[in-house]
């Protein structure tokens, strides 16, 4: 069976994935191994390689070149991209806050990531995850550009319905982890990639096979600190040594969101934590003379959002319109997914599950909707895949789903929800020479931060989701709603076009976010408050 042949393809053929115009301005001066390295194809490909490259780069010129106006109240003039001083290549260190949801950077004084955020780029109002927004699929989403229907990591567990095979957060094997992530892609077109624990990273693919020196197993028990020296010590390597894409990963907050919630002072202290792991990495780069020449991109997987026992929805009380077994739950909460036996008809399983939940008998029936998976909103991009199974249901934002009741304690924090909901948000915050200063970017999809660093490091980038430019939003996705509602406010225009989204609260949230912009006194910047 080839795994690969049932993923939904990344996009059109004959398309090309350049590099997001939303977050890299026009540079000053180019860094050496400025022209991308070529990728190892078949000859049959080389025709496709040489229009996408030349697709690529027209674009990317573009693209590039073009400044943008930041999204501010008062907006003003923000530092061009920096040529690079120490480092003889261009650098990217990726770092994943697991958990860490849209607006922790506020609860509490984060110095070293405001001072990224103050000298840097950052979304307006957070990083919006693929769904499902669980860890494993986002993770590889971002290391992608692809969403989990093509790059096949559908939820952290679950079965493959025609081996029989199932998979976990310790699967390895390359059946598995379709597309190409970032340290493939640099790879294999000679570049030297360093892993510290990122889904993905300990599967052989390509010319990636993991190597010891660059690639560290998954151990939750080493200390952050010791994760970071790491990190900081490939800076200590030759030239020629030295990788050039590096990722780091923290479990925090994540952690303490499942245990007690976004809003208890143990997440407090868990973001001045990650906060200070930042300051660490920010004064080892320092002490090395290198800190302007590296990208930093700090970012999260996925936000968070408190439950407790009241925002429960039990299946047994389906009982009287349908019998749901224990088998065909193949997940349970927040992304409820149910295969049935095939001799089942699935609208029927779907129709009888909804009059059910929508009779008034089932208790917070009204907070879930069942669907087939090809009815799915399409925003969410989770149906092209064998893997995933054929009915999914939504739980409206912190409820969750069991099979019966029992007396477990559920109150806590949960993710997996849908990603239009706020509360599944997470940070973007990027810092170095292809990055200016104070610049605020409206908020965009994961998938592009793969073509955002390919352009950095000058690769040609695998074939991925990410749209082709964030200058041609699509009319019913939350980009438009965000990006276009939030320009017109800024403009002064008394115009709402929630009429265009597909989630009108989405809408409704970004023009509370708009009008507080608008209220900002007039020499407001970003940097006010950071340090140099």
């Amino acid at each position: 069976m080839a795994a690969a042949a049932a993923a939904a393809p990344p996009f059109a053929a004959g398309d090309s994935p350049p590099p997001t115009a939303l977050l890299l301005p026009r540079t000053t001066t180019t860094t050496a191994g400025a022209a991308p390295a070529p990728r190892r194809s078949s000859a049959s490909s080389r025709l496709h390689l040489l229009l996408t490259a030349a697709l690529a780069v027209a674009t990317s010129y573009l693209l590039l070149i073009l400044p943008r106006t930041p999204l501010s109240a008062a907006p003003a003039p923000a530092a061009a991209a920096r040529a690079q001083v120490k480092l003889e290549k261009p650098v990217v260190i990726l770092i994943s806050s697991d958990g860490f949801r849209f607006g922790y950077q506020h609860k509490a004084a984060t110095p070293h990531i405001h001072r990224l955020i103050g000298n840097g780029t950052s979304a307006a109002t957070g990083l919006v995850p693929i769904f499902p927004t669980l860890t494993f699929p986002n993770h590889y989403s971002i290391a992608t550009g692809l969403y989990p229907s093509s790059h096949g990591i559908i939820n952290n567990y679950f079965p493959d319905p025609i081996s029989g095979d199932y998979f976990t957060m310790s699967s390895h094997e390359p059946k598995w982890w379709l597309g190409e992530p970032l340290w493939v892609t640099a790879a294999d077109q000679g570049i030297q990639a360093a892993t510290y624990f990122w889904p993905g990273s300990e599967v052989k693919k390509g010319s990636w096979d993991c190597p010891d020196k660059y690639c560290r197993h998954y151990n939750g028990s080493v200390p952050f600190e010791e994760r970071v020296d790491a990190i900081l010590g490939y800076f200590d390597l030759p030239s020629d040594e030295m990788p050039q894409f590096l990722t780091l990963y923290f479990e925090d907050p994540d952690h303490q969101g499942h245990q007690v919630g976004p809003d208890d002072p143990a997440i407090t202290e868990a973001v001045v934590r990650i906060d200070e792991m930042i300051g660490r990495l920010i004064a080892g780069l320092e002490e090395r003379g290198v800190f302007e020449d590296v990208n930093v991109i700090l970012v999260g997987d996925h936000g968070m959002v408190g439950t407790c026992d009241k925002k429960l929805v039990f299946l047994d009380e389906l009982a009287p319109w349908i019998k749901l077994e224990e088998d065909w739950v193949l997940s349970m909460t927040p992304l409820l997914a149910i295969r049935p036996p095939d001799d089942m008809s699935l609208p029927d399983v779907v129709a009888k599950m909804n009059e059910g939940l929508g009779s008034g008998k089932v208790e917070n029936g009204e907070y879930l909707r069942m669907y087939l998976k090809e009815d799915l909103p399409s925003r969410l991009h989770y149906a092209d895949s064998y893997r995933i199974p054929p009915i999914i249901g939504l739980p409206e934002e912190g409820y969750k789903v069991e099979m019966k009741r029992s007396d477990k304690n559920e109150c806590g924090g949960a993710h997996g929800y849908d990603n239009a909901f706020f509360s599944m948000r997470t940070i973007f915050i990027a810092h170095g020479p292809r990055f200016e200063g104070g610049r605020v970017v409206p908020s965009f999809e994961n998938v592009e931060i793969y073509n955002v660093i390919a352009s950095i490091l000058n690769l040609e980038p695998a074939p991925n989701n990410a749209p082709p430019s964030v200058e041609e939003p699509q009319m019913n996705s939350m980009r438009f709603c965000i990006q276009e509602h939030c320009q017109l406010e800024l403009r002064g225009q008394n115009y709402f076009i929630a009429e265009f989204c597909d989630n009108v609260a989405v809408c409704q949230e970004e023009q509370v976010y708009c009008n507080q912009l608008q209220e900002l006194p007039a020499d407001y910047s970003v940097g006010n408050n950071s340090q140099n």
